[in-house]
């Protein structure tokens, strides 16, 4: 997760400036504002867009520059339809993606991340809290629900941090793909990452599901794998995009994939 700095001077793209100056942002908010922007401005030179469409310093595009991007990358993406055969490969290749009916049963201690919040500090106080939960000694009680009192900035707080039996479907994805990545039973011992920020998590039951038959979920692997082939030809094509743009500020090559809004 990357520590929310504060940018002096502005980022830009062509001169058309991301942010105000002195605004607190990371890196990964400057790449998206970025690669909105190299959009943006393709579609005004496509003629998607009116040339007086204004540039906005908080990050957020008018309704006729989103309508804009989403039209150019309808027209310039190549997106091929996967095939049967490679539909197969991906479900046999990522079988856990798939199973149906897999629940744990959990409680955390959720460290929020928002505006202005010291990422550092709070990862520390984060980790010194997994580090008690996972040294705490059988016999010295359940020390879970009064950390959670104490410590976290979820709701479930009041209920020692308690969520009850979850499904991957009931979690953010980026949480469902930890909580259901192993066996492990008992507080994790890593910190959890979510857009929500930094969570404790202890799994104290787990119950099995099943595969399904490769028919019964032939659409949802054939969405991933579209998926994929989007965010493969976004990338090539904003690369394509910053090659031929003046970028100030703001480093493209090392995001994981496009974000854009």
């Amino acid at each position: 997760m990357n520590a929310t700095t504060t940018v002096e001077t502005a980022a830009q793209v062509n001169g058309v400036r991301l942010h105000a100056n002195g605004d607190s942002l990371d890196a990964e908010a400057l790449r998206q504002r970025a690669c909105t922007e190299l959009l943006r401005q393709q579609a005004m030179r496509s003629g998607l867009l009116a040339s007086d469409d204004a540039a906005s310093l908080d990050g957020s595009t008018s309704e006729a520059a989103s309508a804009a991007i989403e039209a150019l990358l309808e027209r310039e993406l190549v997106l091929p339809e996967p095939s049967d055969e490679a539909c197969r490969r991906h479900f046999d290749a990522h079988p856990e993606r798939y199973r149906q009916g897999d629940r744990a049963q959990v409680r955390h201690v959720l460290f929020a991340v928002t505006p202005g919040v010291d990422v550092r500090r709070l990862r520390d106080r984060a980790e010194t809290a997994l580090l008690e939960l996972r040294c705490h000694r059988d016999g010295e009680g359940d020390r879970f629900p009064a950390l959670a009192a104490e410590l976290s900035n979820c709701p479930s707080a009041a209920q020692g941090g308690a969520l009850g039996w979850l499904r991957p479907e009931d979690c953010a994805p980026e949480f469902a793909r930890e909580l259901f990545a192993g066996p492990e039973i008992g507080v994790l011992p890593r910190l959890v990452h979510s857009r929500f920020g930094l969570h404790v998590v202890e799994v104290i039951a787990r119950q099995a599901g099943h595969m399904p038959a490769f028919e019964t979920v032939r659409g949802a692997v054939a969405l991933a794998l579209r998926q994929q082939t989007f965010i493969s030809a976004l990338r090539q094509y904003l690369q394509l995009l910053a090659g031929s743009a003046r970028v100030e500020g703001v480093e493209l090559d090392s995001a994981d994939t496009p974000l854009v809004q």
